[in-house]
């Protein structure tokens, strides 16, 4: 396990963020203002055994991390309310004290082929698979027990399970009822670790959206993570083929968009195949072409079967180029869903872990021509948590608009002209190639 804390001595009004990753638990205490003072990340294995298999090891990642991270946080800087976030979707079968006794099956896994959707899926895989188990829970009420001795979820983790999920909670024609999370349908704290209230479990992408600052029609937050996920805010409710209209926190405001498998899933196994060469490609117009496709997509394609491939390379282009390649890839898909959504962005305001990766910031802003904020704070869903702690501690309104005033940039990067000319000569090339990808897969 590796570990690293930052901190300091202050104990004022401090709440704690949990974020449950596909690749790490990440965990930050935030004081009132916003600033984080202690943190933690605890890296993990995804297990693919297949291209068709995404799992975590649940008892470890869901359970055992996640404690590990919150009591090294809390040992260094003691915190006054614990929120939880996770991707989103995922289940396990638990035993009766609420430990995994099966892998977690995680978002994207086969098993979620199902005609009544993915949570339906990994339901119906997991009752074939552990019949006898105690109950079947997402990770985010895998860690709320482990803390609390609450399995709970809140209602946007719910709505992620329809048609599980119903107007009437829980849908007993689906599963009974008791052997799923309880359901937290306010800020009430479901359970306290300690004195510390914790606050029901939710989801990744909102948590991280509440303190991104991306509030304003023509903001488009992008979280590059090992998902790539792409928010358009917009006035009103627009609606595209492919695409997810979600509500936003402003109001009269929604966010178009949605998750891709083009993200650091695709780029961590390209920068693996070519070495992660320090060297940058020696002219912008030499760049071959990825469908960055490594395990299917999901918006705006929705094709699992779908596998990436290396377009038009040539003897003269070498590891850099292919490097370079991979990260235009991943502003391609960026602007594909802009594009598809009709949006007329301003600019980008990007979160996540990727945010560390200054080629791939550059590559999003000369890909898209826009502007790239990006946030101060790569743990922005682990923030996120901790600000709906401090609403569950009740040190907040329940208007989590007002997260917002939590938003932080470190730095923005402009387009370069060069590079972005070169990319809008190659994305209609990009776009074709990954339409006769897709035609040949079907």
């Amino acid at each position: 396990m590796s570990v690293g804390l930052i901190a300091v001595a202050e104990t004022f009004e401090v709440t704690m963020g949990i974020d449950i990753g596909t690749t790490s638990v990440k965990a930050v205490a935030v004081d009132a203002d916003g600033d984080v003072r202690a943190r933690t990340r605890i890296p993990h294995a995804v297990n693919a055994p297949s291209p068709a298999v995404l799992e975590h090891d649940a008892a470890e990642v869901w359970n055992a991390s996640v404690v590990g991270a919150c009591d090294a946080v809390s040992a260094e800087h003691p915190v006054v309310g614990i929120g939880l976030a996770a991707m989103v979707p995922s289940l396990a079968a638990v035993d009766g004290d609420g430990v995994p006794i099966s892998p977690g099956i995680l978002y994207g896994d086969h098993r979620g082929h199902h005609p009544d959707g993915e949570f339906v899926g990994f339901l119906r895989s997991l009752e074939q698979a552990v019949p006898d188990a105690h109950a079947y829970w997402p990770a985010q009420a895998v860690a709320s027990a482990a803390l609390c001795g609450a399995a709970a979820i809140d209602a946007i983790t719910a709505m992620t399970c329809l048609p599980v999920f119903g107007a009437d909670g829980w849908d007993a024609q689906w599963c009974d009822p008791a052997k799923l999370p309880e359901l937290a349908m306010d800020s009430t704290p479901v359970g306290h670790r300690g004195d510390a209230p914790v606050a029901a479990g939710t989801v990744d992408a909102l948590a991280e959206q509440l303190v991104s600052g991306a509030d304003t029609p023509g903001d488009v937050l992008v979280i590059c993570g090992t998902t790539l996920i792409t928010w358009a805010v917009c006035e009103g409710w627009p609606e595209a083929d492919g695409l997810w209209t979600i509500p936003h926190l402003q109001p009269g405001l929604s966010a178009i968009g949605g998750p891709s498998n083009a993200g650091g899933l695709f780029l961590e196994r390209v920068r693996a195949i070519t070495g992660d060469p320090a060297d940058d490609p020696s002219h912008p117009d030499r760049l071959p072409l990825w469908v960055p496709y490594i395990r299917g997509e999901r918006t705006p394609r929705h094709d699992p079967d779908l596998r990436a491939a290396l377009v038009g390379l040539d003897v003269g282009h070498g590891p850099a180029d292919v490097l370079a390649a991979a990260y235009e890839a991943a502003g391609f898909v960026v602007r594909h869903h802009l594009d598809v959504a009709d949006a007329t962005p301003e600019r980008i305001v990007a979160a996540g872990g990727g945010t560390h990766v200054e080629r791939w910031m550059q590559a999003l802003a000369d890909t898209t021509n826009l502007p790239v904020d990006v946030t101060a704070v790569p743990e922005g869903a682990a923030k996120g948590a901790a600000w709906m702690a401090r609403v569950s501690a009740g040190l907040e309104s329940g208007d989590l608009a007002e997260a917002r005033r939590w938003a932080r940039t470190s730095r923005r990067v402009e387009p370069r002209a060069d590079w972005a000319e070169a990319g809008n000569r190659r994305y209609p090339q990009w776009r074709a190639a990954c339409d006769t990808r897709s035609e040949a897969a079907q």
